[in-house]
């Protein structure tokens, strides 16, 4: 059938408080112009993530009610592991609160001063806490990953002639080589198999680990079966499982590819790492049976691991938002193209070019469509990468809004609205303003910074 529906039926709704655009600039200027700072009740379609804001489905609920709260060896933590390990074979499944945990862990053991990290693109707590414990995170993206308008299928892959420069080089430096899959700071684009496996043959010849962060591990293997020649007739768990073969560890927030409301986990094959690994999580998370964890959430990511992977589902996901990207391109809207599995990214740098990038051009976008129509979206340029290690500032090499669209929450009729917002908001774009940072933190500034408008 031409039409695709959402393969689900709905049992519980949740109402949404309607709000007029007068409200909308008085409570953005209260929240000093950063989203993060907004009341959810104040939002009317929140797509400023999709970690931990999907929808849980009748079978994760029914697992929650399982879900054993024993302090060590919960059944619940024996169902979370065997469901991780269906899909990834790793020897040590350590679980976590979030996957900025897991990061946490593994980089408190591998990372320091002098140590290199290289990534096709590192995210923004990845690089965080990567640069906190003094090593330098690099991003070896290629070419057609950092150009908005190429049609690269698999613009996430990772350079592999950069890549083999730095490990020939400084390879006492590199304990270990990370790829993003999908890759979310560039776009959401997915990394092919062939790539995958070119990596590992070349983490090998040089005897470094190859790490995934694997939050849309599925939204990734699906893309692989849609485009990459000799993976059509096999199914999303079998590419899964091969991509996985290729790796000797992984991050992981489950808030994404496995519909769960909180958790993660690190997964590691290195019997030395996994026993740092362990030690560290018994100081900050808990016990290696329950990591910060209750024992209900093991059971909604182990039910949710399997309900990722049904075709059906994936068809459905990429659907809708090819639905959005398509019609805003059609409008005239600049986005990353082709348009990545979990998000639509809008080029703020090329749709306001009198906007310089130090000046904002992502966060006057987002700030517009809040007040236009209610809508929360995330900036991902210079605000989120603009700021380097050593304090200084240059802009980020991509000016993108990201429209986050959570799993199994928003209808048709949602992004019909939010396309109208785009309408209005074109007729507005040339008289919006630039913003500057009137205080912000020492790390991850976009969470909790202040800005204001440039009159």
């Amino acid at each position: 059938m031409r039409t695709i529906i959402e393969p689900f039926r709905i049992k519980v709704v949740e109402p949404l408080r309607m709000t007029t655009r007068e409200e909308r600039r008085r409570l953005i200027r209260e929240a000093h112009y950063n989203l993060f700072n907004l009341h959810a009740d104040d939002v009317l379609i929140d797509l400023l993530t999709d970690s931990g804001t999907s929808a849980m489905s009748s079978a994760q609920w029914s697992a929650i009610m399982r879900g054993d709260e024993s302090y060590a060896g919960s059944p619940s933590y024996y169902r979370f592991e065997a469901a991780v390990r269906a899909l990834m074979p790793f020897r040590h499944i350590i679980p976590t609160h979030q996957g900025r945990a897991a990061e946490k862990i593994l980089f408190s053991i591998v990372g320091g001063p002098g140590r290199i990290i290289p990534s096709n693109t590192h995210f923004d707590t990845t690089r965080a806490n990567i640069e906190a414990t003094g090593a330098e995170a690099v991003d070896l993206v290629i070419p057609e990953g950092r150009d908005p308008e190429s049609r690269h299928p698999f613009k996430g892959n990772i350079d592999l002639d950069r890549l083999e420069t730095l490990l020939r080089t400084k390879r006492d430096r590199v304990p270990l080589v990370m790829l993003t899959i999908t890759n979310n700071a560039g776009g959401g684009q997915p990394v092919s198999m062939e790539n995958i496996r070119a990596t590992h043959e070349l983490c090998r010849k040089y005897g470094v680990p190859l790490f995934f962060d694997a939050c849309r591990f599925a939204e990734n293997a699906y893309f692989i079966k849609l485009r990459e020649p000799g993976y059509a007739d096999r199914s999303v768990r079998d590419i899964v499982r091969e991509m996985f073969s290729y790796a000797d560890g992984m991050t992981m927030s489950a808030k994404k590819d496995a519909f769960a409301n909180i958790g993660g986990w690190l997964a590691l094959n290195d019997d030395a790492w996994a026993q740092e690994a362990r030690n560290l999580l018994i100081l900050t998370e808990g016990f290696p049976t329950y990591g910060g964890l209750a024992g209900r959430d093991l059971e909604a990511i182990a039910v949710g691991l399997e309900e990722v992977i049904h075709e059906d589902y994936l068809q459905y996901r990429f659907a809708s938002v090819q639905y959005l990207g398509r019609a805003l391109e059609r409008m005239g809207v600049p986005l990353m193209q082709p348009v990545g599995g979990h998000a639509v990214y809008v080029n703020a740098g090329k749709l306001l070019p009198h906007i310089p990038p130090l000046q904002y051009p992502g966060q006057a976008l987002a700030v517009a469509l809040y007040e236009i129509g209610g809508i929360r979206s995330c900036e991902i340029g210079s605000v989120m990468f603009g700021r380097r290690a050593d304090g200084s500032e240059q802009p980020a090499p991509l000016e993108l809004v990201r429209l986050a669209i959570p799993r199994r929450v928003y209808t048709q009729s949602h992004f019909d609205y939010v396309i109208e917002c785009f309408e209005l908001l074109l007729q507005e774009k040339d008289r919006l303003p630039g913003y500057r940072i009137v205080w912000e933190p020492p790390r991850l500034r976009h969470f909790t910074a202040r800005f204001e408008p440039i009159a």
